[in-house]
Parts: C-alpha cells; structure tokens; sequence
C-alpha cells in the first residue's frame, strides 16, 4: 500500500510516523515533507507544495498512490478531496462544502445553529464599522475572530472596548491576516477550561479520539499572544474517556447529520474545540484535521492500523466500536525559534535529537526543520515537538522534559508548564 501526506508540519511528521506502522503499507510520500519525515524509513520526500493541487493529483496518479492524507487545513479547503476522488483516489479528508466548517467562521457558527449545538452568542460582521458600533454597545470583554483562515492566529481575546475596536481596526482596516478579515464574527467570551475533541468520521458514523488539551498562548500560565500551539496531552482528565460518547453526541454527531443531509457527508477527522463551562460544554470552533500539536501525543496512544481505519472511513465503514488506544499519558512539548509567533531567525543548527529518542518513550517530531549539507537546520517558527508517554501525566511531562534538554538549539524557547494545569485538577488544586 502506498499513502501520500500532504504537509511539512508536526503533524505530518507523526502521521507519517503512524501510517508506517500499518501493516499493508511499504512507502509514504511526503509533500513537501521536513528533515524529520526525511529520516524515516520508507518514507520520501517529493517537493510539491500544499496548495499545488494540480501537481499533488499528477504525484498521486504517477507513484500509484492508494490512499491520501491531507494534514493541514489549506489543501482541504482549497478541494484537494474533490480532486483526488475525480481522479479514483481514496482521500482521507472533507470535500470543499465540508471544509468550509474551518475555512469560514460564519459558516461554521450557521452550521452549528440548524445542528443545534451549543457555542457561543455571536454577531456576524462585513463591515469595520457596523462590527465598531456593535462592539460599542455590546461591550466588553469579547472575542473577535477573523472568518478565514489564519494560521491558528486570528483570534483575539479583548478584555476592553479599546482592545476590541484595537482588534477590528487590525483585522478588518489594516488586514493583517489579508481575505480572512474580510468578515469577522464577535462572540461572547466563554469561561472555564478549553479540551480537544477529535473523531474519525465515514459520513455518518463518529469514532471519537481520545481527549487533548492544547496550549494556544505562547508563554507560561496562558499568558502572550495566541500560536499555533506549544504544546498538548492526552487525556484531559477535564474530558475522561467515560464522557467521550456523551460529547461527541452534543457536539460532532449533530453537524455530520446536518452535513449528510445537505448531501456532504463528512468524512476524515473532525476535530471540535470546546469550553467547559459551568452550563456545560460549548463548541469554540470546528477544525477538519488533525490538531498540531495534539496530534503528536494522540498518535503515540493510538493503537490499531491508522491507514486500514482511514480506508473504512473513506469508504463509509468504520467499525463499530471505540477505537483501541493505550492507557498511557502522552505530552508534546514544542520548542520554538525566539521571536514567534512574531519574525524569528532560522536556520539554526539543531542537535541532539537522536539522544532525546533513544530515552524510553520518546519520540522527537519535527514541525520546522530542513536537512542541508548532512546537517539539521530549523526552517520554521515552531521546530520540534518532543513527545513522551508516562503511566500517567506526571511521568509523561517529565520523561518529554527530560528530553527537551537533550536537544539544543540557538535562539530557541518552550513553555514549561505543558501538562500543569492537568495536574493541578488531577490533584485537586
């Protein structure tokens, strides 16, 4: 079985590390891969770009590609799917329609109206000022959201009416994440504890993964600017694998029936983002892929043959069931270039990667990094993510520490309390 991965990230690094294992599988390409995916055995590395739709069908159709695995937003939502099933290729992935429940904010806050799913009160805006003036009344604090697709970086948390009209002038005048600014949705600010929640869905059924929680701000205790994440565990002991079932009936089956009906059916991972809140869960907003970095420690747990489960589900049947996982803890810990998610400098040496895997339980994704001349350089803002499993949560943030610094790298950084706020609820505290 041959598998194409589309990506470059830590994402794709674990996927590609997972497909591997499957039992039918003798080679993944990776488009366009990293130094990490490059050091795999029996994988390769194709240069061809996420949004070169035209030139992933040619590289599919040209290596007999069996199955396609699309691992960032980008791809989907410009309609790789589409394309791969014209051309009678399985593509684990939404179709365009699909794929707007990420690309489009709006669309997705619609979707979860005629679904009935709980998420936050919200005002949809085209304009700066009409979205000024409704901030003016409303008030603070706020979140403003750019409608597109921004990186995991177009939201921001406004405590004040300033920072809010901040937000708007900065999204929508100034265009700082460009089309996707072009609307912006407002919402209330939800309180409590934020979890991940991810599926394998075939269309109609949803086999939830188990529960991540992912880090978005760039410093210690949540505080600085949002990123694409610095870190994640599984579980979250605020989502335990009892409640799984639960959630996914309130907040991932009702959108794939929507979807169905509409005449979509959702197939590929659907990954709901969700608050915890005194009354209950609430959906911040919907991806349609893996998480990164959530997905690194969800594939160390995950147990069973991924490709032959993403066939099932491509094909409309996946088993019934819960998908088998280890009851091991597993946490990532990402290490950055200094500077992120603002400019930062690449192109550092990085060393002691194969130290850091060569600890029990340890496996070092690469999110950001480049092979030249026989060396590992950094080519991204987030670079690594070194991920571990423990018995349980403590052992795990302590066994991916451990190997954090094993690894160096100039101008670089990682939060320390990845897995923290875990621990503290574990404990009581």
């Amino acid at each position: 079985m041959r598998v194409l991965v589309i990506g470059s990230g830590g994402r794709e690094h674990a996927l590609v590390w997972k497909l591997l294992q499957g039992s039918q599988v003798d080679t993944v390409f990776v488009a366009p891969g990293n130094g990490g995916t490059a050091g795999e055995k029996g994988a390769v590395n194709v240069p061809v770009a996420v949004d070169d739709l035209d030139g992933l069908v040619d590289l599919a159709r040209r290596e007999h590609v069996d199955l396609v695995v699309p691992g960032p937003e980008l791809p989907l939502t410009l309609g790789i799917t589409d394309r791969m099933a014209e051309a009678g290729i399985a593509c684990f992935g939404p179709d365009t329609h699909c794929a707007r429940l990420e690309g489009s904010k709006a669309f997705a806050k619609k979707l979860m109206e005629r679904a009935k799913v709980p998420t936050a009160r919200c005002a949809v805006f085209h304009d700066a000022k009409a979205a000024a003036a409704h901030i003016r009344t409303a008030g603070a604090p706020v979140v403003i959201k750019a409608d597109g697709l921004a990186a995991g970086k177009g939201v921001v948390i406004a405590q004040t009416e300033e920072d809010a009209l901040h937000a708007i002038e900065d999204i929508m005048t100034s265009r700082s994440f460009g089309a996707a600014g072009d609307t912006v949705v407002v919402e209330e600010l939800l309180e409590g504890e934020e979890v991940s929640l991810l599926c394998l869905c075939d269309g109609t059924h949803a086999l939830p993964l188990p529960s991540a929680q992912d880090h978005k701000r760039v410093f210690d205790n949540d505080r600085g600017p949002n990123t694409g994440g610095m870190g994640a565990y599984s579980p979250a002991p605020v989502l335990p694998d009892a409640d799984l079932e639960r959630l996914a009936d309130i907040t991932v089956r009702p959108i794939l029936r929507v979807l169905a009906e509409d005449g979509h059916p959702f197939v590929g991972v659907l990954y709901a983002g969700l608050m915890m809140t005194p009354d209950g869960p609430r959906v911040l907003e919907y991806n349609v892929r893996f998480g990164d970095p959530e997905c690194q420690p969800l594939l160390m747990r995950l147990e069973g043959d991924l490709p032959a489960l993403m066939l099932d589900a491509v094909h409309g049947r996946l088993p019934a069931g819960t998908l088998p996982h280890s009851s091991r803890t597993a946490v990532g810990v990402v290490m950055a270039a200094e500077g992120y998610p603002g400019s930062y400098a690449k192109g550092m040496t990085i060393k002691g990667i194969d130290t850091a895997n060569a600890l029990p339980d340890v496996k070092v994704f690469h999110s950001g990094t480049k092979l030249k001349d026989g060396a590992l350089l950094s080519s991204g803002g987030r670079v690594l993510c070194v991920t571990a499993l423990g018995r349980d949560l403590a052992e795990a943030q302590a066994r991916a520490y451990d190997a954090v610094k094993t690894i160096s790298m100039p101008q670089s950084f990682y939060r320390h309390d990845i897995g923290a706020k875990g621990i503290r609820r574990l404990s009581g505290r």
